[in-house]
């Protein structure tokens, strides 16, 4: 058995998304098993020819589209997150704020 190429852990953690949800390019790598590495992931993204591919669930980490405003690849990733229920303003998803220990996940955010 044959360990699987970054590019290939990257693409199916973007297949992973599911339908109506959305991820960050981080996100996607962390997944991957590649933290740390969303450039990569963006660079792995925009090579992509896969038609199947569900490249309209991954955004910026701030939840914003990566395309140019107006730009017909921005048009077409709004038009299909929405079309999936997702949400969009101004060309932004927006998403929960990440919980950076377990304990903030279960308990909310405590004093600092």
């Amino acid at each position: 058995m044959s360990a699987k190429s970054p590019e290939d852990r990257i693409l199916a953690a973007i297949r992973a998304i599911p339908r109506g949800q959305v991820a960050g390019y981080g996100e996607v790598a962390y997944r991957a098993g590649l933290p740390g590495r969303a450039r990569l992931a963006a660079r792995i993204l925009s090579q992509n020819e896969d038609p199947g591919l569900p490249w309209h669930r991954v955004l910026r980490s701030d939840g914003r589209i990566a395309f140019p405003e107006g730009s017909r690849a921005y048009r077409e990733q709004s038009q299909r997150l929405r079309a999936e229920g997702v949400k969009v303003e101004n060309g932004r998803v927006k998403r929960p704020r990440r919980t950076d220990t377990l304990d903030e996940a279960l308990w909310g955010p405590g004093e600092r």
